[in-house]
């Protein structure tokens, strides 16, 4: 049974890493399956619910389609799931309305698996659902925009969200919003944050909702993290070291800001994310798009007859394990052991996994390469999951201070709703 560990010593979790140094090579798999049952496994992105609200399928069963259901997050040692919230740019006036929609998905995922899942809004959550053998589905809202959107006589977007679950909002996606410019969007129309995003960094720490500056701009990264009074996330970003001139990575100097600040860095898997090789090859596809289409938006079929010639001809160059563990290495080196972590974004980067981290099965054999590369047991468990945990506390532990405790749903503090 896993504990989750989050006020425990982590030789008392997790056991000594010496028996794992001490037997070498041999079995090395086997030791990294086992390591993945013990140690409590985090993942700060997962893209399910909106691949449900598209195409509905029950995750609680094995689906083939998706990578993320249960059979394999248990096989994955995987122990906390956030779901992603996320509306498109275009969802415009409806993302209030979507947003709520795909909770729905993630709450009705729990109600008809609750041998399964759980939905965990507190860190004392997660401890008592993880050790129940749950697999606890925390909540992420990525692009912020929902909450700018009011709906009298209903409660405040912000009020109304945290009440829902919400408890990491990503500020800004694919374009530049309400709140904040977009690491993707050329026209930096607030050069960082707006004002209305400067004072929702302060309403969001103090209701105890963590702080994602995946997706931003460098300039309104920089400003939340100069604006944050409690510690921040990317919750599923890498390196720019490893991909020059991708925005959507986090430079050596915003890592070391954000450690230093106490947040964590959350390692994304695309190889789009991971190699320079794999992110030339999207941008010359997108090119040959362009040039095929121009500005129209062709029907899918064209588009799926043009995306499956273009691969034939030019193969995709999945990144692989130790392409990630490099990020991993580097993410250490600058920010400390105590700011990386895992945030796959499966179910959010279409077909572009490495090879061997193709779903949440996969932990496991990221576990092993860092076995492999001489990480510890302590380290490892900090990396997959207790380091993440740690952040979720310390945002909490701020608001308490503020007045606003943990709003739990199983937990120690579950009177509070």
């Amino acid at each position: 049974m896993k504990l989750a560990a989050t006020g425990l010593a982590l030789a008392a979790f997790v056991g000594s890493g010496a028996e794992v140094e001490r037997s070498g090579e041999d079995g090395l798999a086997e030791r990294a399956h086992d390591l993945a049952r013990r140690v409590l496994i985090v993942d700060t992105h997962i893209d399910a619910p909106y691949r449900l609200h598209r195409s509905p399928f029950d995750l609680g069963g094995s689906s083939p389609d998706r990578e993320f259901d249960h059979p394999r997050a248990e096989q994955g040692g995987l122990d906390v799931a956030f779901m992603s919230i996320y509306t498109p740019a275009a969802a415009g006036a409806e993302a209030r309305a979507l947003a709520d929609m795909l909770i729905d998905h993630v709450e009705a995922l729990a109600r008809h698996h609750p041998a399964k899942f759980a939905v965990a809004t507190c860190t004392d959550d997660v401890e008592a659902l993880t050790s129940r053998g749950l697999v606890a589905l925390a909540l992420g809202m990525e692009n912020g925009s929902p909450l700018a959107q009011w709906q009298a006589p209903q409660k405040p977007s912000l009020e109304h969200f945290v009440e829902r679950g919400i408890r990491y909002v990503t500020l800004a996606h694919s374009v530049s919003n309400e709140y904040s410019d977009s690491s993707y969007d050329d026209d930096e129309r607030w050069q960082g944050l707006s004002p209305l995003g400067a004072a929702l960094v302060g309403e969001l720490n103090a209701s105890g909702v963590m702080i994602d500056i995946s997706h931003l701009s460098d300039r309104a990264a920089w400003q939340v993290l100069e604006l944050s009074q409690a510690p921040v996330i990317a919750s599923h970003s890498s390196l720019r070291r490893f991909v020059p001139g991708f925005a959507r990575n986090m430079t050596d100097e915003m890592l070391a800001a954000l450690a230093a600040q106490g947040g964590v860095l959350q390692i994304n898997f695309g190889s789009g994310f991971v190699t320079a090789q794999a992110r030339r090859w999207q941008e010359r596809r997108s090119a040959a798009f362009q040039a095929e289409f121009g500005d129209e938006s062709p029907p899918v079929e064209a588009r799926r007859a043009f995306m499956e010639a273009y691969i034939a001809e030019h193969p995709y160059p999945f990144a692989t394990i130790d392409d990630v563990l490099d990020h991993i290495d580097h993410a250490v080196a600058v920010g400390g052991i105590d700011h990386v972590g895992i945030g796959s974004d499966f179910d959010g980067v279409g077909d572009t996994l490495p090879n061997g981290l193709k779903d949440v099965a996969s932990y496991p054999r990221l576990i092993e390469g860092m076995l492999r590369r001489g990480y510890d047991v302590d380290a490892i468990a900090k990396i997959a999951g207790l380091n993440a945990i740690r952040v979720w506390r310390d945002v909490e532990a701020f608001a308490s201070e503020q007045g606003s405790p943990p709003r739990c749903r199983h937990g120690s503090a579950g009177e509070a709703g």
